[in-house]
């Protein structure tokens, strides 16, 4: 299989460019250390241990012996070259079953921006190539095929030119987060990445997980950024939101499955197989889908390969292709509560009524004792129904009844991990063990698309 990639000169030609990281946010105290020489306007050169705190919208720096080095509305940190800083009990993976506290060390400018509630943003300013080079051994290994890792480079450098292109097109600095259409007996909540007032991109799964150099960048992950400098997929001339998740669970989704309710033409939903699949389209396909372990790139159930591919933390993620989650009525009751805010009482049924052509949720039906609500989209859903969070909204409910014909313990079998949309990690990073290109790979996901240089 080829392995040259066909690219284009896009327009006129741009130079890289620096973006800005959210590496912590709602912090009233920040903890770290500067690894080599940095200098500040209102500090000078500094280096060594530090700790910061908000008062009265300036932030306040103290070194090692809490003794203040300076205090400023807005403190930014130059790094001279070779120079690092770490920050302490960083999150990772917020909201998600692998929530977890961190020591990550980073690269670049370091800022610290005060908010009007009292807490401090923690910023990282850095050259986009540099920051893909952690955004691709974040996401998955260092370790996994080179086709594989080309092709991140260039979707995760799409997906963030993307934003930051309609963002200086539409002069739009800040939009919310979270989408919500509310009326009597329905929720419907996605949540987009467009909330950064600050910056350009957050550090975690919610955007693209960037860890820095705290994850070790291989040479390979070195090679895959170089080799694709400044390319990115195009359609109609137009950079893609170049949407991926973890596992697609066989059949990819639709875009409005799990965001706006619109389509983009190159995020259409696809087979990850070498044959075509059949789009969901009835609650019997849905469960016949489920219960099958069908031949798909992602379905791999292969260790070592495993082991290659997925980044430590992932790999403590099980049986995702195909999962399994059982709940008490009671503690059913309890995390419903919990999560949604709502006393639904004694729950009674859970019933899909749409799904997108992956099996996935995006409109689901709660019956309890007390409240019957609807609630969407498929990150919702999946809130909704976990202490964390479901691998994904692509499942079916089975009841299990007591003599009184009351609803005892529920049972959500279902497929794949994460929205589904665009490209499957695991499946992209398997066709590549299988001799198919970076361009091969991407062209399987995302359909109709061209590969494009933006800048040298």
């Amino acid at each position: 299989m080829k392995k040259d990639l066909r690219i284009r000169i896009m327009g006129s030609v741009k130079k890289q460019p620096k973006i800005t990281i959210g590496i912590m946010e709602r912090q009233t105290e920040v903890f770290g250390r500067l690894n080599g020489s940095f200098h500040g306007e209102e500090s000078g050169p500094i280096s060594g241990q530090f700790s910061a705190t908000a008062i009265k919208g300036t932030i306040a720096f103290f070194d090692l012996s809490h003794r203040e080095i300076c205090r400023s509305p807005f403190i930014r940190l130059t790094g001279q070259e070779g120079s690092t800083f770490s920050l302490y009990n960083v999150t990772v993976g917020y909201r998600f079953h692998w929530e977890r506290k961190e020591e990550q060390t980073f690269q670049g400018n370091l800022t610290l921006h005060p908010r009007e509630d009292g807490t401090i943003v923690v910023i990282n300013e850095i050259p986009l190539e540099n920051y893909l080079k952690s955004v691709i051994s974040s996401e998955m290994s260092a370790a996994a095929p080179m086709e594989f890792l080309k092709a991140h480079a260039i979707l995760s450098r799409s997906w963030l030119m993307a934003g930051l292109d309609r963002r200086e097109k539409t002069k739009e600095t800040s939009i919310p987060m979270e989408k919500i259409t509310e009326k009597q007996g329905e929720r419907i909540r996605w949540y987009d990445r467009e909330d950064h007032d600050v910056f350009d991109v957050c550090a975690d799964d919610h955007c693209q997980r960037y860890q820095g150099i705290t994850k070790i960048i291989s040479e390979h992950a070195e090679e895959a950024v170089r080799e694709t400098h400044g390319m990115v997929i195009t359609y109609q001339n137009e950079i893609c939101d170049a949407r991926y998740s973890k596992v697609c669970g066989g059949i990819t989704e639709e875009f409005d499955t799990a965001w706006n309710n619109k389509q983009a033409p190159y995020l259409k939903s696809i087979s990850d197989a070498s044959a075509p699949y059949q789009p969901i389209r009835t609650e019997e396909e849905a469960s016949a889908w489920i219960l099958a372990d069908p031949d798909a790139y992602c379905n791999t159930k292969e260790g070592r390969l495993l082991e290659k591919i997925l980044p430590d933390f992932d790999r403590e993620t099980k049986n995702f292709f195909r999962w399994r989650v059982e709940y008490s009525r009671r503690e059913l009751e309890e995390i419903l509560r919990e999560k949604s805010g709502f006393d639904f009482g004694t729950p009674k049924e859970i019933v899909p009524l749409s799904r997108g052509p992956s099996g996935r949720i995006s409109r689901l039906k709660i019956v309890g004792s007390k409240m019957t609500m609807v609630v969407g989209k498929e990150l919702e859903i999946r809130r909704w129904l976990s202490r964390s969070h479901l691998y994904s909204s692509a499942f079916i409910v089975k009841v299990k009844y007591n003599p009184k014909g009351e609803a005892g313990r529920f049972t959500l079998q279902g497929a794949g991990w994460g929205h589904g949309v665009g490209l499957c990690q695991i499946g992209a990073a398997v066709m590549a063990t299988r001799g198919f290109s970076a361009e091969e790979i991407l062209r399987h996901y995302f359909t109709g698309v061209e590969l494009k240089k933006i800048y040298y």
